[in-house]
């Protein structure tokens, strides 16, 4: 298998696709010309040419109504953001028109398209350009977010959303392109809604998504196994629709769980994730669940605030050893 980063895997998830199907195309700040601001679109200017890759000006809600129009006419958009802390520019174009068009047209227009780019915080970014925005997205009908967090997921996932015909929000980590790992060697896609166990487990379940699942949660649950402390570890990969039986499987067969997520706490996924597990998992938990967030406070500009904000190794131990009353 070969051995790429995440920005490599999600370039030739764009140009397998692309060359596949002549109605998919890429418009965005900065796609065309510069190759991307983080280079995902390396190269694919000078492939497909400017009638498919497509540089926009610095309007998000312009561009993401011209991409729904497309889509609404047959074509298969892919928009990018820059960042997801400027879709919220263009929320009432993704809200109120990509994803309530089939319902509100009964059935006779499907908005197939993609909208990407990076979430989350990065590195000293301030409040504004450091939002996950995963819950605000999935609590809107007719939506799909999707949430890899390594280079086999990036390629097969966005390959998928490409060929759904709904709306997807398909939110990347900026931190995260350079990040490298295997992915299968030919054409292969991964379904929406299809979570996977990273590590099986006896003791505890652990939920965490995207970067906060590599660069925290992973670590915690290795420091947890050398305490003799057994994690599952599981990647939901889709955050809308979340694979349920997964979670509630481990559930009952650990009896306790932890969500780790980037995330606020007040209406967060993780919240949603609870409830879904007390209905289905009471009599399973021997529990209460724990969930790790970011602080409730709009994220700190300064290094050692940041840091204290965002959810980190410690605070994950710690819930974990409180879900099973060490602590």
């Amino acid at each position: 298998m070969a051995v790429v980063s995440i920005r490599e895997a999600l370039n030739q998830a764009m140009d397998e696709e692309m060359t596949r199907d002549e109605r998919v195309f890429l418009m965005g700040e900065e796609v065309a010309q510069y190759n991307g601001a983080y280079k995902v679109s390396q190269g694919l200017l000078q492939k497909f040419g400017p009638r498919r890759i497509i540089d926009t000006p610095i309007a998000e809600a312009g561009f993401a109504g011209v991409g729904i129009g497309a889509a609404m006419v047959g074509l298969r958009p892919i928009v990018e953001f820059m960042t997801w802390n400027f879709s919220l520019v263009a929320y009432d174009q993704i809200v109120n028109h990509a994803a309530k068009m089939l319902s509100m047209s009964g059935g006779h227009f499907h908005v197939p398209i993609v909208f990407r780019g990076p979430g989350g915080a990065a590195h000293n970014l301030g409040a504004t350009h450091s939002q996950a925005l995963e819950s605000i997205y999935a609590h809107i009908p007719g939506l799909k977010v999707v949430m890899p967090s390594n280079p086999r997921d990036a390629k097969g996932l966005l390959k998928t959303a490409i060929r759904d015909d709904n709306p997807i929000i398909f939110i990347e980590s900026e931190v995260m392109y350079g990040e490298k790992g295997e992915i299968p060697d030919g054409e292969y896609t991964i379904p929406l809604g299809v979570g996977e166990i990273l590590r099986e487990g006896t003791d505890v379940t652990v939920v965490s998504w995207s970067k906060i699942l590599q660069h925290v949660t992973v670590k915690a649950v290795q420091r947890l196994a050398e305490e003799g402390i057994s994690v599952e570890l599981i990647d939901p990969r889709t955050i809308k629709p979340m694979d349920w039986e997964l979670i509630f499987a481990s559930v009952r067969k650990t009896n306790r769980l932890v969500i780790v997520e980037e995330g606020w706490p007040f209406a967060g996924v993780g919240a949603q994730i609870v409830d879904e597990v007390q209905k289905h998992c009471f009599d399973d938990l021997d529990a209460p669940v724990e969930r790790v967030t970011q602080e409730d406070v709009p994220l700190p500009y300064a290094h050692n605030l940041e840091v204290s904000s965002l959810p980190n190794i410690q605070r994950v131990i710690r819930a974990v050893r409180k879900a099973m009353y060490l602590d």
